[in-house]
């Protein structure tokens, strides 16, 4: 594996196979000494053309502990500013000593355009691309899941209840994907704005009712921020209303089963999409999402780089 800029390119096996490697990684945070030489030599470059902070430092962090060299690269104070493509960009910092290249970018399908047109040998991992796929935020969610049940295989049986702006969500066509190639069931819920043409051939099933939704004990409860930078034009009539019919409090949080997981890929606007409660309930797993992410990004630059298994 050279490259990864959607859950598509992963056979199940190799998915199993990385979410394993990141398992054995991320013994590494438990370590006196949080490193490894596995990339010793290597320039990892972080390419963001968006605002990061999980996703970026995670990525960061993933490649130190690996002992890589790192370059963080904002478009705000570089060159694209003034006019810079993608290409000359891509191909002036693999001029630099970059061996891969970690991109952010608003529009869909850029970091598979890089990876795809020959611009570049370096190695192109998919940090989120417009509203299309994050595909390391839906490892790391694998990863949460598998670890909260204790499984060690793929997620078959598991039920999976993601809840929001699923049109807008790189993060949920990501893991509805992952999740499906692993065998888990998922349902999406949302209102009807938000839910996007085509997903249930995506292999999700709808619900316009969240209530309804969690009334069928789903194992997995997965909540999305409402991304409004990317709305164009008017989604729901209020955040009063959204917020009354789709945030995870109260009685739906009530709802949720015992052993049942909460996650969220964060930011988290709490009161709105989520309340302090459930935020902070035993059963979320929000901290454990971003550890994870370090050990399913140090997997995937492993991987990529080197072309081996651990």
């Amino acid at each position: 594996m050279k490259n990864l800029t959607s859950i598509r390119e992963l056979t199940k096996d190799s998915a199993i196979s990385l979410l394993d490697n990141a398992q054995q990684l991320s013994q590494v945070n438990d370590r006196e000494v949080k490193k490894l030489p596995a990339l010793r030599g290597k320039t990892v470059v972080n390419l963001f053309f968006e605002n990061s902070t999980r996703t970026r430092i995670s990525f960061e962090v993933a490649a130190k502990r690996l002992s890589a060299d790192v370059i963080n690269f904002s478009a705000d104070t570089s060159s694209v500013s003034k006019g810079e493509s993608l290409k000359d960009t891509a191909q002036t910092l693999e001029a630099l000593g970059a061996d891969a290249i970690v991109i952010r970018h608003p529009l869909s399908g850029a970091p598979k355009l890089l990876a795809e047109q020959n611009w570049i040998s370096a190695s192109v991992i998919n940090a989120g691309d417009g509203s299309h796929e994050h595909p390391t935020q839906a490892l790391l969610d694998a990863l949460t899941i598998r670890q909260g049940f204790g499984l060690t295989q793929d997620l078959s049986g598991l039920k999976v209840l993601i809840v929001g702006d699923i049109r807008h969500s790189r993060v949920a066509r990501s893991n509805i994907l992952l999740l499906n190639l692993l065998g888990a069931n998922v349902t999406v819920a949302g209102p009807q704005t938000l839910i996007p043409f085509g997903v249930e051939e995506m292999g999700a099933i709808v619900s316009n009712s969240f209530e309804e939704a969690l009334s069928s004990k789903p194992d997995v409860v997965m909540m999305l921020r409402v991304q409004k930078e990317r709305m164009q034009g008017e989604f729901f009539s209020s955040t009063e209303a959204y917020s009354k019919a789709w945030s995870l409090e109260g009685d739906r949080l009530n709802m949720v089963g015992k052993d049942s997981l909460i996650l969220h890929p964060g930011p988290m606007n709490r009161g709105f999409e989520i309340s302090s409660e459930a935020a902070d309930d035993p059963r979320s797993q929000v901290l454990r999402q971003v550890s994870n992410g370090v050990a399913v990004r140090m997997a995937v630059l492993y991987r990529c780089l080197s072309g081996e298994q651990l």
